[in-house]
């Protein structure tokens, strides 16, 4: 369960993308991603799953 819950910063680090583009893509619903306190978290998971679609 340690580092389940990621930040823009950890998911730009794990996609390998740039943390504006990182935003962006999750503003835009593109990400599996969701809002707590006006910041972006992730659950890695849902990220690992977004993933596998993508390849499809």
């Amino acid at each position: 369960m340690v580092n389940d819950i990621l930040t823009i910063q950890e998911v730009a680090t794990y996609l390998k993308l740039n943390e504006k583009t990182t935003y962006r893509l999750a503003s835009e619903g593109k990400l599996p991603g969701f809002k707590v306190g006006g910041t972006w978290r992730f659950k890695r998971t849902d990220l690992d799953n977004w993933i596998e679609k993508q390849k499809k």
